[in-house]
């Protein structure tokens, strides 16, 4: 392409305007927080459903095995440093949490108690239901996740409703279509968790307990090269809830789309990346016993839901830029039409 021709081509949408108006979006319709909000509030002042009992046998005999494959000193202080941290996660651990937005899945409502899981509150301590069956714990398990996903596909919906407008509102899908195709998008995304992110976490977990230095080596490196898989699959809700897609062309457009738009959409992903996991820091700091909490956890549902508007709005900006780069290319001879 020459420098006449490119010169021609409008710019891509901008991050900041995206970012902008998602913010924006937000602050006219407050009540869209109020999804994340309950989730975190419920899991704060709820009950706590433990699974350490159910936990606790297996992970003694695993740790005593692998207390007996140490023959050094600083080998056993990290083993048993590292064997107390995974002990308290798993003491904290709420069951009901995965109702919240798990990190790698990509719907759902983002919960700040669901990475922090506090256990007491100004109450006083939670209240503690051990779940002893394993069978019951999985099904459970399995119940409040599905549930999650439901509540997440509302969500998603209700916020892009918002970003479609007033004039383009008959275009949001129905309540039916949002919770099928979000079950379908959140079951592929299980089975790649299985085959890919399973066998890495354990390699990662051997390295720790072999060289912390080596784990976190792997680990820099690992986040470099996902950096041009994450983003594609960034966006491959967008599609369902934006154009009415269903979960596998959703899938394949995102990945489409990012094919011509990575740099500008890597830097999307990365500011809101880095806006929400900062953030996270500061809506944190308040403790469990403290009522100041409830400002973090409004604090965290407001960013949360005006960083997901904004990536609607820089979603459908994108395709409506692609769209007309398409078309001005298809005006010059020998070039074939594309869509997007």
């Amino acid at each position: 392409m020459n420098r006449q021709n490119s010169e021609e081509l409008p710019p891509p949408p901008g991050v900041m305007g995206s970012l902008r108006d998602g913010f924006y979006a937000v602050s006219s319709h407050v009540w869209l927080i109020i999804l994340p909000l309950l989730v975190d509030l419920f899991l704060w002042l709820g009950p706590r459903l433990s699974v350490d009992e159910l936990l606790n046998p297996f992970l003694r005999i695993a740790f005593n095995q692998m207390r007996t494959t140490l023959t050094s000193s600083s080998d056993m202080q990290r083993f048993v440093t590292y064997q107390s941290a995974f002990s308290e996660a798993v003491e904290r651990f709420n069951l009901l949490s995965l109702v919240g937005k798990l990190q790698a899945f990509p719907v759902g409502v983002s919960s700040l108690l669901s990475q922090t899981m506090p256990v007491e509150t100004p109450l006083g301590s939670q209240n503690v239901i051990q779940i002893s069956s394993l069978p019951g714990s999985l099904a459970l398990g399995f119940l409040l996740t599905v549930i999650g996903w439901v509540i997440g596909g509302l969500y998603f919906r209700w916020v892009s409703g918002i970003v479609l407008g007033d004039e383009s509102r008959a275009r949001m899908i129905s309540l039916s279509w949002a919770i099928v195709q979000t079950l379908i998008l959140s079951i592929i995304w299980v089975f790649v968790l299985m085959i890919i992110v399973i066998p890495i976490l354990m390699v990662l977990t051997i390295l720790t307990m072999l060289s912390p230095v080596l784990a976190s080596g792997v680990i820099l490196i690992g986040l470099f090269f996902s950096f041009w898989v994450i983003v594609p699959l960034f966006f491959t809700p967008h599609g369902i809830f934006l154009r009415r897609q269903n979960a596998f062309y959703s899938i394949f457009s995102s990945w489409r789309m990012a094919r011509f738009t990575l740099p500008t959409s890597g830097l999307f992903v990365l500011c809101a990346f880095l806006l929400s996991t900062g953030l996270n820091y500061l809506w944190s700091v308040p403790t469990g016993a403290s009522w100041m909490l409830v400002v973090g956890i409004a604090g965290h549902a407001f960013i949360t839901t005006a960083l997901l508007a904004a990536s609607f709005v820089y979603y459908r900006d994108i395709h409506v830029w692609l769209q007309s780069v398409f078309e001005r290319l298809q005006q010059k001879p020998n070039l074939p039409a594309q869509r997007v």
